[in-house]
């Protein structure tokens, strides 16, 4: 994989922050944005920003954050109806500030209220997970260039979390996009840390039944990008599926304990499944894709709630939803307090709203 080393990375973004002069450190109640310099960048080049708020130094959330995604002219054309976040700068959904749920600092409810965070921007198209620029040509002929470095970008949060925090626990979560990603990246954290319990969330993408993207992962340039940690061997486009990162994060590290959390009819994931050419109810394709992750991987654990509604930690729906008379933010605050939550499913409720 063609990245430049991390030690470069990150001592970049530390002399432009401030925080390797001495600079004086951001109270417990506040976001600092980081402005990551080259090679990390958006799909259209522009500058590549994250956030971190320091609080409780032994505890790290680490979130990856969703966006739709990109893989040919009509989804990914800035000009157009892009179906993914374009940029990272202001209005452009990456700004934890702009949420609730976990990021809600003021709510007394937060799980994550007394942790560190750091918020992962998601710009590139590409669940977080290539490491290409690729062409694509409109119907008229011309052309344009997508910056899909969402590995680049990760590996720029991920070097600077590492000069920076020193965590016994880190959990290592995302939301729809950054969902998909985020067993990988819990490998290349768990490896980072070694001596730190580290476990991962996945809210909005376990739905996604279908055989392997083949062509989302070229576009992207995915199966080049793949971390080490993950120890993907002879993994290729034509043989990955997305639930496979599960399979290969826990072979990797068979101590992780992983995560998912979706909601029965989530309106996102089956617009993207009918986009991919799989369209149907979610419900169905869940099951069993839990049902055989289940199988695989041992430590893995579920939720699914009724409804429609994508994604949970970024909402006031941690605190509103529940299934099967377990709120989802009791589950998730055990989860990341180190205990078993157990498996939550909605039916024969999952119709209700």
């Amino acid at each position: 994989m063609s990245v430049s080393p991390l030690s470069s990375i990150v001592t970049a973004i530390l002399l432009v922050t401030g925080v390797a002069s001495g600079a004086a450190e951001v109270s417990a109640d506040d976001w600092e944005t980081i402005e990551a310099p080259s090679p990390a960048q958006c799909s259209d080049g522009s500058p590549y920003r994250f956030h971190v708020r320091r609080a409780d130094p032994e505890r790290l959330l680490l979130f990856f954050n969703g966006g739709g995604a990109c893989w040919n002219a009509a989804t990914c054309d800035p000009q157009g109806a892009p179906s993914y976040r374009v940029t990272a700068g202001p209005g452009s959904g990456n700004d934890p500030r702009d949420y609730n749920g976990a990021f809600a600092l003021e709510n007394p409810e937060n799980p994550f209220r007394e942790w560190s965070q750091v918020f992962v921007s998601y710009c590139s198209g590409d669940v977080h997970l290539g490491d290409r620029a690729s062409d694509y040509e409109r119907e008229d002929g011309s052309s344009f260039t997508v910056q899909h470095r969402g590995r680049r970008n990760a590996d720029a949060a991920l070097a600077y979390v590492a000069e920076q925090f020193s965590p016994q626990r880190v959990l290592v979560a995302g939301g729809s996009a950054g969902a998909i990603a985020s067993p990988v990246y819990a490998t290349v954290v768990a490896e980072t840390y070694p001596d730190a319990e580290v476990i991962q969330f996945a809210g909005g993408a376990a739905g996604y039944r279908i055989p392997p993207p083949t062509t989302l992962w070229e576009r992207w340039g995915t199966i080049d990008a793949l971390p080490g940690a993950l120890d993907a061997g002879d993994t290729s486009a034509e043989t990955l599926q997305m639930l496979d990162l599960y399979r290969l994060a826990a072979k990797a590290r068979p101590e992780l304990r992983f995560y998912t959390w979706d909601n029965a009819y989530d309106a996102v994931q089956e617009r993207f499944l009918g986009m991919l050419g799989a369209p149907g109810e979610l419900l169905v394709g869940l099951n069993a894709n839990l049902r055989e992750l289940r199988a695989d991987v041992p430590t893995l654990r579920s939720y699914i709630a009724p409804g429609e509604f994508h994604t949970v930690l970024r909402f006031e729906e941690l605190y509103s939803r529940s299934s099967d008379g377990v709120p989802a933010v009791e589950w998730i605050r055990d989860l990341a307090e180190g205990s078993d939550p157990g498996q939550v499913h909605c039916a024969p409720y999952c119709d209700d709203p």
